[in-house]
């Protein structure tokens, strides 16, 4: 079964269809990437997904559960956590602080899950008492990331986790994703840096227009020759 399926959904922005029909679908410890030209509906997807866009036809489902449309809270309760391309930190809070906040709906002790945090991300244990908005864009990254490991989450949804980063952070990141993943944790991730995605995904997901052009293994689109020389560059 899988963990988060998405059937024919529709959605958009103003009475205008963004999304034409999309079907997506990771189990359980996989990595799904979606890429796709600009405006091919890609960061539309997560953001119908986790709630923040009415879907007007087609269906969500967790876990075998139908969440389409659910409240954003709530599906943080089922064990979604969605981290947006922009403005995912609190900057006048600290490193610590911010991920305190990713915990707000636990009742539990979460020392245990803010270590295992540290543990993932090294470099945010050294400034943890720094506040976010003077870390670089690869630690903000780092500290988005770790908040919404916080509530220990089933499914990961991450926008854009790359964008702007040096070669040099791009690497780490995508390095911390795919150890956050052999942890157990499902991701669906829309990235910029196709090639380097695909390298790490078991499942892609190519979009145009609003719908899917392409679905398969990341290692088969990779090799797939109309997707390079349509999305890859070649």
């Amino acid at each position: 079964m899988a963990i988060l399926a998405t059937k024919n959904i529709h959605a958009g922005y103003g009475g205008m269809n963004i999304l034409n029909g999309i079907d997506m679908a990771i189990e359980a410890g996989e990595i799904g990437v979606i890429i796709g030209a600009n405006g091919a509906g890609k960061s539309t997807s997560l953001k119908a997904i986790f709630g923040l866009l009415h879907v007007s036809e087609g269906s969500i489902e967790l876990l075998g559960e139908d969440i389409t449309n659910a409240d954003p809270n709530l599906l943080v309760k089922m064990g979604m956590a969605f981290v947006p391309q922009e403005k995912n930190v609190f900057v006048s809070l600290t490193v610590q602080e911010n991920l305190e906040m990713g915990a707000f709906l636990r009742r539990d002790n979460f020392q245990r899950t803010l270590d295992s945090v540290y543990h993932y991300f090294p470099d945010l244990k050294d400034k943890r008492y720094q506040p976010a908005g003077e870390l670089s864009g690869g630690q903000r990254q780092m500290v988005a990331m770790g908040r919404a490991l916080m509530i220990e989450p089933k499914v990961l949804l991450l926008d854009e986790p790359t964008a702007g980063l040096s070669p040099l952070y791009m690497n780490e990141i995508f390095e911390r994703i795919v150890t956050i993943n052999r942890e157990g944790v499902g991701i669906l991730m829309v990235e910029q840096n196709a090639k380097q995605a695909l390298r790490i995904a078991h499942k892609g997901f190519v979009l145009a227009a609003g719908r899917n052009r392409f679905t398969d293994t990341g290692e088969n689109l990779l090799n797939d020759p109309e997707v390079a020389k349509s999305f890859l560059g070649g």
